[in-house]
């Protein structure tokens, strides 16, 4: 082969145990989508999450929560359909989209995310 093949990214994955520590304590905003892997719109929407996460990585913490494996978040959250999509700022839950939100629209929520922080420094 001529040439070498990009390394996926690894999106960041919140879990039960470690929501806190990643989320509720993060100096930068938080995304997070919760999906699972049998969800067909998950399965579109997940190369999105995986490319927003490398390009504001750094900026804002772009991440997934795997509904299956975590049912605790999805309990506290009141999870009743994904890929749901929560917007964290300073630990406090600002934002929710359900469903399937075209990537332009995700990076338009972002960036306003990143103006209002850069206006406050």
């Amino acid at each position: 082969m001529f040439w070498k093949k990009k390394e996926k990214y690894q999106t960041t994955q919140i879990t039960d145990a470690n929501f806190n520590e990643l989320v509720a304590q993060s100096k930068v905003p938080v995304l997070i989508d919760f999906y699972a892997d049998w969800c067909g719109p998950c399965k579109i929407l997940g190369p999105v999450i995986d490319e927003l996460a490398e390009e504001y990585e750094g900026r804002i913490l772009v991440a997934k929560v795997d509904t299956e494996r975590n049912p605790q978040l999805s309990h506290h959250f009141k999870i009743k359909s994904i890929p749901t999509m929560m917007i964290f700022n300073k630990g406090k839950l600002e934002e929710v989209y359900r469903g399937l939100v075209p990537k332009p629209n995700l990076e338009e929520i972002l960036d306003a995310y990143l103006v209002e922080g850069s206006e406050e420094e």
